[in-house]
Parts: C-alpha cells; structure tokens; sequence
C-alpha cells in the first residue's frame, strides 16, 4: 500500500435500529385526569362529557361552558377548585392548552398543585 491508500478490513455497513419506548398504564374512569379541555370541533360534545363523567364519576367534576376562541368547554375536577378558584385555574389551563391545542382537540391534562403556607407566631 502506496502512502495515503486505507484499507478496510470490513466493507462499511449501513444499518437502521429503532427504539420503541412504550409507557403502560392502567386505564382511568373516567378517562380524565384532573382536567378535559374540549375544542369547538372536537369528536364529543359537552353535553356527551356531562352524561360520561356523571355516569363514571358523580358529583366529581364540574363542566364549564366556555367562551373562546378554540375551545367550547372544559371540565374540571371539583377537588382542584378547593386548592385554586376557577377564576384563577381556568385562564391558566386554556392559555397552556392554546399553545398546543386545535379547535378538533380534546386535551386532557394532570394537575399538580402544591400550596405553600408560612405563617409567624408570636412567642
């Protein structure tokens, strides 16, 4: 072999892998979290979000008629309104969901809400 010449001792190989990541979990009732934000367009209604989450879980969620300009409802877990008030949980929801919503979705989300209490005593 002239200088500058390489040679291989193995022709070179192309080869494709995949890696498949899987999460399994088991499945809720109802099939929402803690929130269900419902766009204008979206393959079930409000009013078929009610009978489902009435039926599957009574008393346990709230939904809300909404006004806006993607979705047309959403429905909150009552519990969570206890933390923070609808007036003050809702616009934070609909603004995340905005970002990555169209008006056929149907977002479903889990909240994590830690409220923090400090408090002077006097000694």
């Amino acid at each position: 072999m002239s200088t500058g010449e390489m040679s291989f001792s193995r022709p070179f190989e192309i080869g494709r892998k995949a890696e498949v990541s899987i999460r399994l979990s088991e499945f809720e009732i109802p099939p929402i979290q803690d929130v269900l934000v419902v766009g204008k367009k979206a393959p079930i209604g409000p009013e078929a979000v009610k009978r489902m989450v009435d039926a599957l879980s009574p008393e346990q969620y709230v939904v809300i008629r909404l006004e806006h300009d993607v979705f047309e409802a959403a429905v909150l877990k009552k519990s969570l309104l206890k933390f923070i008030p609808q007036d003050k949980l809702l616009p934070i929801i609909l603004k995340e969901c905005s970002a990555i919503a169209t008006e056929d979705s149907v977002i479903k989300a889990q909240l994590n809400i830690v409220v923090q209490v400090n408090k002077v005593v006097d000694l």
